[in-house]
C-alpha cells in the first residue's frame, strides 16, 4: 500500500478518535450541567423548607403567647365583671384567627416557593439537556465533515485494493496456464484440480530432476 493510503488510514483513524473525543466530553459536560441543575433546585427546595418551617415556628409562638396572653387576662377578669371576662373571649378568638391566618399565610408562600423552585429547577434541567444536545450534534456535525473530507481518498483506496485483486487473480490465471503448458509440454499428465499450484510446480520439479 502506498504512503498516501497509509496517511488517509492515519487520518480517518484519528478523525474518528477525535470525534469519539467530542462526544465523550459533550456528554460530560451534559452531566454536569444535570448535576449543578438539580443541586440548585434541592438548595432552592430547602430554602423554601426552611421558610415553611420558621413561618410556622413564629405562628405557634404568636399562638401560644396569645392563648397564654388571653388566659391571664380570663383569670384577671374572673375577679371582675362580666364584661370583662367577655372582653377576655374577645381577645382570645381574635388571637386564634390571627394565628391561623398566619399559619395560612406561612403554607401558602412555602407552597409557591416550592412551585417556583420545581419550575426553575426543570428549566435548568431542560437549559443543561439543550445545551448537551447542542454540544453533541456540534461534535457529531464536526464528525461528519472529517470523515466526508476523507471520502475520495477511501474511494481511491478501495479502487487500489480492488485494483490489485485483479491483477492477482489474472496473475493466478496465467501462473496456471503456464504450468498447464509446461506439464503438456513434458507430456505429465495434469492433476484433477486445474487451480492447484503448488502440485502442479511439485509435478514440474520431478519431472526436471528425473
Amino acid at each position: 500500500m502506498e504512503p498516501n493510503s497509509h496517511q488517509a488510514l492515519s487520518v480517518l483513524t484519528l478523525a474518528q478518535r477525535t470525534a469519539d473525543e467530542h462526544i465523550a466530553a459533550s456528554q460530560r459536560q451534559s452531566e454536569q450541567l444535570l448535576a449543578e441543575a438539580r443541586r440548585a433546585a434541592d438548595q432552592v427546595a430547602r430554602e423554601a423548607q426552611g421558610y415553611s418551617d420558621e413561618m410556622r415556628r413564629q405562628a405557634d409562638k404568636v399562638l401560644s403567647d396569645a392563648r397564654a396572653s388571653a388566659e391571664q387576662s380570663a383569670r384577671e377578669a374572673a375577679a371582675h365583671a362580666d364584661d370583662v371576662r367577655t372582653e377576655g373571649e374577645r381577645v382570645l378568638n381574635e388571637a386564634q384567627a390571627t394565628a391561623e391566618q398566619v399559619v395560612t399565610d406561612a403554607t401558602d408562600a412555602a407552597e409557591r416557593m416550592v412551585s417556583e423552585a420545581h419550575a426553575t429547577a426543570e428549566q435548568v434541567a431542560q437549559d443543561a439537556q439543550d445545551a448537551a444536545d447542542a454540544l453533541e450534534q456540534d461534535a457529531q456535525r464536526r464528525y461528519d465533515d472529517q470523515v466526508g473530507s476523507l471520502q475520495p481518498q477511501r474511494e481511491a483506496l478501495q479502487q487500489e485494493i480492488e485494483s490489485l485483486q485483479q491483477f492477482d487473480r489474472e496473475y493466478r490465471a496465467q501462473l496456471v496456464a503456464f504450468m498447464q503448458g509446461q506439464l503438456r509440454a513434458l507430456g505429465v499428465e495434469q492433476p484433477a484440480n486445474v487451480g492447484g499450484e503448488t502440485q502442479m510446480l511439485s509435478q514440474l520439479a520431478v519431472v526436471r530432476e528425473a
